[in-house]
């Protein structure tokens, strides 16, 4: 979540100073870039882990890998630490930046895997082995993409990288384009293995989830009817759920697999409203209008303010943690019988005052 330019999403409740949130891997811990330096959190439970700041300059990328000593910089902000237009990898160990990639326009996004740094501008996706010494492997060009939409696993095997603008583009060695949405892409993820990716357009009221192999449709998911700006998309570790945050305030989880939402798994008189929903209207899919055919979110939150937000599913069973933009993280917990409200176990502000 890129924090760092002006917003028609932005609200009065942002924290100062903030100009990045985004998770690790495997949404155990989270990064913030500042005004001034980055932070590291732990998830669950919350506790800052380590903390850089600096006099000269402020992030407004920070991308982890995993929990290791290794990070992505991109300077940003009113006074950005590092040129916009370089990636600093950093090494915590050595408290300094030990690589350094130059690019002939502003980075819009960074991903990194253990074995890969991607890099994402307007026009273009740069592919490097992760090294001391990089070696550029591929180089993609693509379409206008200047919220840099970009996503790829963590797994070194049987992964897929895809960056989006307008369509979704699956890259591997080779590349394929999956027709997603009508209207510009807002935001998009793959799953752990990189077998599914889901995405969503600019209007924000449709996720759509494909087989990343074959381009099929698996799933068309309905947020909502009215227009919101969708700031993440997060897969369970088993990729039967989705959760999805939005400018709202609001997150809404999915389930992609049919015996988790069509009652088979569901006791008949345990009032899922998402089950009935599925039983009584399943058999007339491909009659009714998209409104009643999409599959709607069987369990939902909202944060207190109405402010952008992030989410991923907890190390703990059946919890979903959002990090916000003013400053706030909370973890919910969803029944996965019943759906419904889900049920709000912690609050705490991360950044009360950046001067501490």
């Amino acid at each position: 979540m890129n924090l760092s330019k002006p917003s028609s999403s932005s609200s009065a409740a942002d924290a100062p100073g903030l100009l990045y949130a985004g998770f690790n891997q495997d949404f155990g811990c989270f990064a913030t870039g500042l005004d001034s330096g980055f932070r590291i959190y732990n998830c669950d439970p919350l506790k800052e882990k380590m903390r850089k700041d600096f006099e000269d300059g402020g992030i407004s990328i920070v991308e982890m890998l995993f929990r290791c000593n290794y990070l992505a910089l991109v300077g940003g902000g009113k006074n950005p630490k590092y040129p916009p237009n370089k990636v600093i990898i950093w090494d915590d160990l050595k408290s300094k930046g030990i690589v350094e990639l130059e690019f002939r326009s502003e980075v819009k996004n960074v991903k990194l895997r253990r074995d890969r740094i991607v890099v994402v501008l307007a026009n273009k996706v740069f592919v490097y082995v992760f090294s001391a010494n990089p070696l550029k492997l591929h180089t993609f060009e693509t379409i206008d993409n200047d919220k840099g939409n970009m996503s790829n696993t963590g797994k070194i095997k049987n992964s897929n990288s895809i960056n989006s603008s307008g369509s979704t583009t699956v890259m591997t060695t080779n590349v394929s384009i999956i027709p997603a949405h009508s209207g510009k892409l807002s935001c998009l993820s793959v799953n752990s293995d990189g077998s599914k990716c889901a995405s969503a357009s600019e209007k924000g009221t449709l996720i759509r989830v494909f087989d990343t192999s074959s381009g099929k449709l698996l799933n068309e998911l309905r947020r909502g009817v009215d227009r919101a700006e969708i700031y993440s998309i997060a897969f369970d570790q088993s990729s039967t759920r989705l959760c999805v945050s939005s400018d709202k305030g609001t997150v809404h989880i999915f389930n992609l697999d049919a015996i988790l939402g069509n009652g088979a798994s569901h006791s008949p008189n345990n009032g899922s409203y998402y089950a009935e929903k599925v039983i009584n209207f399943s058999f007339m899919k491909d009659l009714l209008p998209k409104y009643f055919s999409s599959e709607w979110s069987f369990a939902h939150f909202k944060v207190i303010a109405d402010c952008r937000c992030i989410c991923g599913f907890g190390q703990e069973v059946n919890t979903i943690i959002v990090i916000c933009a003013d400053g706030s993280c909370y973890k919910f917990l969803f029944d996965p019988r019943k759906g419904g409200e889900c049920v709000r176990e912690h609050y705490t502000r991360f950044l009360k005052d950046l001067d501490e």
